[in-house]
């Protein structure tokens, strides 16, 4: 059988940091000052998000986890040292562990007051922070076959990606509490099947000839066909503490994609199941994290989640040579032994009672190992 190429499996990453006053450890407005002198250094890799106590950064087109890795470490070092100066503290977590929303600035922005004026409440409690990875594709007819059957692996990476037990000084009993708010938006959470890349652009037109979205920006599912460029945008995680454990997701993701496209070349392919079904597994995954189990649907019984992630490694194993990414995944075991970030935060609520020092931890955590 011929080679097959990964190549054009590039990597972008797109992650949402979180603002803090060093003294309060509030969420604070940093007045776009951030991305103002961000935007000197690292050009337009830094722009201001809705709500005024958020930064979202995002790395140059990769070719390879490598590039990747480099990219999203320079984006915090910068960011960090930025708001330093500022008198500012930047952090990763999908929700701050005690901030109300309701004390927080929006964006004076054209596309953020129209949706606020849309979304009234539900857009202006909508403060978390989410990763993004967009994975090339060669195509959009190979983009749209590849988001369909990745589906089903998103609850088991999401599982992997908690990290926000905490909201508004409450613990939620979740490992990820983000995706609970950000439900409240409509078109969020795992897309339908699409027969081919033609109906899902359907579907879009239609949204915008009904006057639902003015663009398909506003499909904000775990997982897209992005409406502009030639990827695979996923959507589904919280913002991971550290580096490591956001590019060993973003490596995960690639290592999916070009797995199936790997089946696809050979005339196979992974079983489709329902987003009802998926529901349920993504469901598992925000409220137990690592910790529960999700549901085999071949096999139709529960099994251990981290049974079901080291499964998940042995499924993508044999792509992983040519994408590069071995080093890179063998995190995912430290991951599993040392909890996710969720994990990390509940131990140190529960060492000091003190949410006080689960934000300090989080800050600690943000360019540790860089």
């Amino acid at each position: 059988m011929a080679n097959i190429s990964y190549k054009h499996f590039t990597l972008g990453v797109e992650e949402e940091y979180m603002v803090i006053d060093p003294t309060t450890r509030e969420l604070k407005s940093h007045e776009q000052k951030i991305v103002q002198e961000g935007q000197k250094i690292i050009k337009d890799k830094v722009k201001a998000e809705m709500h005024q106590a958020v930064v979202e950064v995002g790395t140059d087109i990769c070719q390879n986890i490598d590039e990747a890795y480099n990219d999203v470490a320079l984006l915090r070092k910068t960011i960090s040292q930025i708001a330093e100066s500022l008198g500012l503290w930047v952090a990763a977590s999908g929700t701050h562990p005690f901030s109300h929303w309701e004390n927080q600035l929006i964006t004076d922005h054209v596309r953020y007051n129209e949706i606020v004026n849309e979304l009234q409440e539900a857009a202006r409690s909508n403060l978390i922070f989410g990763l993004h990875v967009h994975v090339g594709m060669e195509n959009r007819e190979m983009a749209n076959h590849i988001a369909n059957s990745t589906r089903y692996f998103l609850p088991h990476i999401y599982a992997l990606s908690t990290n926000s037990p905490f909201w508004e000084g409450r613990k939620t009993g979740y490992k990820s509490f983000r995706t609970k708010v950000f439900d409240k938006f409509p078109r969020t959470g795992i897309p339908e099947y699409f027969e081919s890349i033609e109906a899902y652009e359907n579907f879009v037109k239609l949204l915008v000839k009904t006057n639902c979205i003015d663009n398909a920006k506003k499909i904000w599912w775990d997982l897209r066909v992005h409406p502009f460029f030639n990827t695979v945008e996923f959507r589904i995680c919280d913002v991971p503490m550290t580096v490591q454990e956001t590019i060993t997701i973003a490596a995960l993701f690639q290592a999916i994609c070009a797995k199936i496209y790997k089946l696809h070349s050979q005339n196979l392919n992974f079983i489709q199941y329902s987003r009802a079904l998926i529901n349920e597994n993504k469901w598992r995954a925000s409220r137990y994290g690592i910790d529960g189990h999700l549901i085999d649907f071949g096999k139709q019984e529960e099994v251990n989640t981290r049974v079901l992630i080291y499964e998940l490694l042995d499924f993508v194993g044999d792509v992983v040579p040519e994408l590069g990414s071995r080093h890179i995944l063998d995190n995912v075991s430290r991951m599993i032994e040392a909890g996710t970030g969720a994990d990390r935060q509940l131990k140190v609520y529960e060492q000091t009672n003190s949410l006080i020092e689960v934000v300090d931890y989080i800050h600690s955590q943000f360019t540790q190992g860089l």
